[in-house]
């Protein structure tokens, strides 16, 4: 389950995207997350200032 706060979700992100997935697709894949979640979450995060930088392959 991923976290609710936006706060707690962006780090968790994060910290999953650097130690573990090289991108959101890998990311959404390994979780089984649905394109229909991950635009969930990147809406959420977008919501609090911040966007997912392919090639840092962070949100910042």
């Amino acid at each position: 389950m991923l976290p609710q706060d936006p706060i707690m979700l962006l780090s968790y992100i994060n910290t999953q995207l650097r130690d573990n997935y090289s991108s959101m697709e890998a990311f959404a894949e390994g979780l089984d997350i649905s394109k229909e979640e991950v635009d969930s979450i990147v809406g959420k995060l977008k919501t609090c200032g911040y966007e997912y930088d392919e090639k840092l392959n962070k949100f910042r």
